[in-house]
């Protein structure tokens, strides 16, 4: 009986080992075949999101030993076609493609993309018209200053010319009264009445009998003086008057 129990225990040992050695060989293959559906579904999915016609609709993948099954909405049969086109990526051996066709949706996305459109019309345009505005405005700003500066301008030219004009004026006035005063004094007439009008006041010149001629400020004394006093006193004012270049003395005393 002993060597019965120990044989019997012997078996289910060497079974238990032989369970567990197969679990051990199975289980790599098994990782591996998991491995290798995740990363088939994985690149196909990639694959889907990289093609540019096909980012707008909302289209799923799925693998499962092999079998890539796609789901989703497209507008027409060409993508419906590339979408299984895209997941036959290494690790899938079969595509069930399940997309349905709506044709709908390209108008849609037609109706859509023409509505941005419009918007992003509009909004340039109405960024034009701002700009348009705001250059317009600013040209108008400019404008009006340019024609601010140049009537201030004009009239500063005017006042100051005005001015200019009334000192001028106010000058030559002054000169021309000046000029006038100076022609009487310089005038050979007014020197000799203004000499012998001098000598009448003169007590060393009374009794003298002196004659007073004038010619382009020159005074000429003739005619006869009672003293050589007399006769200096004569010559001094004559020199004196005003406008007098020069005297020549004829005087002769008596």
């Amino acid at each position: 009986m002993k060597l019965i129990h120990s044989a019997f225990v012997t078996f289910v040992a060497t079974g238990a080992l032989m369970a567990g050695s197969y679990a051990a060989q199975a289980s790599p293959v098994q990782a591996s075949k998991v491995a290798t559906t995740s990363s088939a579904a994985d690149r196909a999915e990639a694959r889907l999101k990289a093609d540019a016609s096909l980012k707008k609709y909302n289209v799923s993948v799925a693998v499962d030993n092999g079998v890539a099954t796609l789901k989703g909405t497209v507008s027409t049969e060409a993508q419906k076609l590339r979408a299984a086109r895209d997941v036959r990526v290494t690790g899938v051996t079969k595509v069930d493609n399940q997309i349905t066709v709506d044709k709908s949706l390209a108008a849609d996305t037609k109706d859509a993309l023409d509505r941005a459109g419009d918007k992003t019309k509009a909004g340039a345009e109405k960024a034009a018209d701002k700009t348009k505005a705001g250059a317009e405005k600013a040209a108008d700003a400019t404008k009006n200053g340019t024609e601010k500066a140049y009537d201030k301008t004009k009239d500063a030219t005017k006042t100051a010319a005005g001015k200019t004009k009334d000192a001028a004026e106010t000058v030559g006035d002054k000169t021309k009264d000046a000029a006038s005063k100076t022609g009487e004094v310089i005038t050979d007439a007014w020197i000799t009445t203004k000499v012998k009008a001098d000598f009448v006041n003169e007590d060393t010149l009374k009794g003298s009998d002196i004659n007073v001629d004038t010619k382009d400020h020159v005074v000429t004394l003739k005619g006869t003086v009672k003293t050589a006093a007399g006769r200096a006193r004569a010559m001094e004012i004559a020199k004196t008057t005003k406008g007098v270049n020069r005297v020549v003395d004829q005087l002769a005393i008596k």
